[in-house]
């Protein structure tokens, strides 16, 4: 929905469904019931997610025509999808290998490039659209500094043949598309600052004369193709766990004359010694956020300001016991209209701070909500599917507003 000079929704990412045939079954049940309630009488936007096979079958003609009118019929857009999840994200274990296939394969390069296709066919003629994907690759499957640069290399090559693309596109139908990064823990990018060396070294370093090898134009042509391009995934969890602050995620974004594609809205779970509870209080509550499928990695901060990543929340439960623990922060999506969970807290407060920032100075217009553990939190939390993502997005609209 329309938001000032932006547009928001969330991300569908929360709904089983692998195939199109899935996929636009929860669109016809969700999305129609959430939009009623929050948006009857107004066009409503999709955050859509699609598996690669979901891809492969809506870019087929006649499906894709028929979603377009479907898209008509009901008030509907699409202005950004998620690019991320490769292939299967509900009803079983997917840890690490929500990276995989990463940007050294291929198949990753084609998924986007035919998202892209598709999202080229659905947007409307008088916006922008982006794609958030992956940090390049999960760090721990590259075991030396020269694997991680040959990662990296591999990745810059093929995102600028996305660039390539997407200058295509625009020359064909005037539309601007843009592949947002996403960092996130223990990806080969997991926060800003890897982002913007990533972009520095890589993409501008080495990519503005790739680009020139694909497209003839001059060096300061090839830069501003992929400053236009290529952007930043704002995935507020992931900048909480890493507790990096939101102005300055912000700022170093100016700095660098680097543009924030997308803003997702989403908050992480934590929990700090405040003499309120005791150690063992805090580790058995957030033992019942550990879960199989997905990765929860952590960072405890010591109270001597260092901090202690891990892979996992079970181990950093276990590293709770050190005397020098002060908090801990997990990649785990908790729903955003609540900042306290009994004994724990989420990191609401970064996702209001920068809900502050971008109503003083909208420096995106894609905002995307995006808590995807509704069936994994644990059970007395969990709700209705349909209440729970129009409170999220009725939230956000109250704190905007």
């Amino acid at each position: 929905m329309k938001i000032g000079t932006g547009h928001l929704s969330y991300c569908t990412n929360i709904h089983a469904g692998e195939s199109w045939s899935e996929i636009f079954k929860n669109l016809e049940i969700y999305i129609l019931e959430v939009k009623s309630r929050i948006s009857p009488d107004a066009p409503f936007g999709i955050g859509l997610r699609l598996s690669n096979i979901a891809a492969e079958e809506l870019s087929k003609k006649e499906t894709l025509r028929n979603f377009k009118t479907w898209l008509k019929e009901h008030q509907l857009y699409v202005y950004t999808m998620n690019g991320f999840p490769f292939g299967s994200f509900h009803g079983e274990v997917i840890k690490d290998q929500v990276h995989a296939p990463d940007w050294t394969n291929i198949s990753r390069k084609n998924y986007t490039k035919q998202l892209f296709d598709i999202l080229g066919e659905l947007l409307p003629e008088s916006m922008t659209g982006g794609i958030s994907t992956s940090p390049i690759s999960y760090k721990f499957w590259h075991h030396n500094p020269s694997e991680l640069v040959k990662a990296k290399t591999q990745a810059c090559s093929a995102i600028i043949d996305v660039v390539f693309h997407l200058m295509d596109i625009k020359s064909k139908t005037g539309k601007t598309l843009h592949l947002d990064i996403e960092p996130e823990p223990d990806g080969i990018i997991e926060n800003s600052n890897e982002f913007v060396a990533f972009y520095n070294e890589f993409l501008i370093g080495k990519g503005i004369s790739e680009l020139q090898t694909l497209k003839e134009c001059t060096r300061a042509e090839a830069e501003l193709a992929i400053r236009e391009h290529v952007q930043l995934c704002f995935d507020i969890c992931h900048s909480a766990v890493a507790f990096e602050k939101p102005s300055e995620v912000i700022s170093l974004m100016n700095t660098h004359k680097i543009k924030i594609g997308k803003l997702q809205l989403s908050s992480a779970l934590k929990c700090h010694i405040d003499g309120n509870y005791a150690l063992n209080e805090l580790q058995d509550h957030l033992l019942a956020f550990h879960e199989p499928n997905y990765l929860h990695q952590a960072i405890i901060k010591t109270k001597n300001g260092e901090f202690r990543k891990f892979p996992d929340l079970d181990v950093a439960i276990e590293a709770m016991e050190s005397a020098t623990f002060r908090e801990l922060r997990t990649h785990y999506h908790v729903p955003i209209f609540l900042a306290d969970y009994q004994k724990l807290q989420s990191t609401q407060d970064d996702l209001i701070e920068v809900l502050k920032l971008w109503k003083d100075n909208a420096f995106t217009n894609h905002l995307e909500i995006e808590t995807y553990t509704w069936d994994v939190l644990p059970d007395q939390m969990q709700t209705d599917i349909t209440t729970a993502v129009s409170r999220e997005m009725e939230w956000v609209l109250n704190q905007i507003n």
